[in-house]
């Protein structure tokens, strides 16, 4: 694995030599997370910028928050670390335009787990990395492998620029969906991953059944799935086993784990859910290791479809599939990453 990487150095170890200004663009529980791990390094934050509808004069962890221009102004050149996610259009064109003009660099900080994603932490599991590697199914996904890979490392954002993978295309090409799925959605949000299935099939399918834990979201996939027949949802998370756990939900859409929040039932779905299920998504929020054991008799014994995310652990870039394969070794493994800054969408779909 090591040999086949382009990168070899660390963006914190990198910003923290440099000589440039370091700018952070953005504010919130990321900016946080990125000049605390900044700090970490030696590499001190010289000014926060925002969007200029956001910029009101007000201030963030001290700093006045500026305008780009005002940047560019103050500075003839600087590096800019990227501090929030994003998938839409117009922020991802923004910010191509910005790192055409300076280099954007988005650090990979965990959802959950801890420690930071190094060239260090590629060394101690290489062996894991190589098995994953040798194990895809096709050329784009060892590509679009090392590409994140090469990314988490070093922050640059054109390896993820350069390799968006469609939607459109993972439903039709990979998981070849049809009108007649049975689909668990593990993390169904507000139904967004809903739409995108039945819009792909024409609204046509067997069954849906989607499970979410956060109160607030589940009212919103009810609000946003209430005209929908053969759909059945459950406000509860998915685990290896039923019991109650502690969800912190005040992360909006990243609802996970912690040890104070509100208590949440959860279930594994061999014992939740007795149908033909041909497919399985999960986007649980670095739960997926505990969802699989707690579905394992449904892979064994009907090798579902599987898209699973693949960008909430550190680890999760290998002990998913691995997990897979020693339940199933027939499973073909593909990786694609779809439209995401940094590398949220980094996704498994094993067929």
């Amino acid at each position: 694995m090591l040999e086949l990487l382009s990168e070899k150095q660390n963006i914190w170890n990198f910003l923290a030599n440099d000589e440039k200004p370091i700018v952070v663009y953005g504010m919130g529980n990321g900016a946080e997370k990125i000049i605390s791990a900044l700090s970490q390094y030696g590499a001190e934050v010289s000014d926060i910028f925002a969007s200029d509808e956001f910029v009101r004069g007000h201030f963030f962890l001290g700093y006045k928050v500026m305008k780009y221009s005002e940047i560019c102004e103050k500075y003839d050149d600087f590096n800019v670390v990227l501090a929030f996610a994003s998938h839409l259009d117009d922020v991802i064109e923004k910010i191509r335009k910005i790192n055409d003009e300076h280099r954007v660099f988005a650090p990979d900080v965990p959802i959950a787990g801890n420690g930071l994603f190094t060239l260090e932490f590629v060394k101690e599991n290489e062996s894991s990395f190589d098995f994953v590697y040798n194990h895809l199914a096709d050329d784009e996904s060892r590509k679009t492998y090392l590409d994140v890979i090469n990314f988490k490392i070093s922050g640059k954002v054109e390896y993820l620029l350069d390799g968006f993978y469609e939607k459109s295309r993972v439903y039709g090409e990979l998981l070849c969906l049809c009108d007649d799925e049975v689909i668990v959605d593990l993390g169904a949000y507000d139904g967004d991953t809903i739409r995108e299935f039945t819009g792909f099939t024409n609204g046509k399918y067997k069954h849906i059944y989607a499970l979410e834990p956060d109160p607030r979201n589940f009212k919103k996939l009810e609000r946003n799935t209430a005209e929908m027949k053969r759909l059945s949802i459950y406000n509860m998370g998915a685990w290896d086993k039923c019991d109650t756990l502690i969800f912190d939900t005040q992360s909006s859409r990243n609802s996970k784990l912690s040890s104070k929040g509100v208590p949440v039932k959860v279930a594994d779905i061999d014992s939740l859910i007795d149908d033909e299920i041909t497919m399985i998504k999960m986007d649980i929020e670095g739960a997926e290791l505990h969802a699989i054991e707690g579905c394992k008799n449904t892979i064994v014994s009907k090798k579902p479809k599987l898209y699973i995310c693949a960008y909430h652990r550190n680890e999760d870039l290998f002990a998913i599939p691995m997990k897979i394969l020693s339940l199933r070794d027939d499973y073909k493994i593909y990786f694609r990453h779809s439209k995401y800054i940094p590398a949220w969408e980094s996704n498994f779909y094993m067929v």
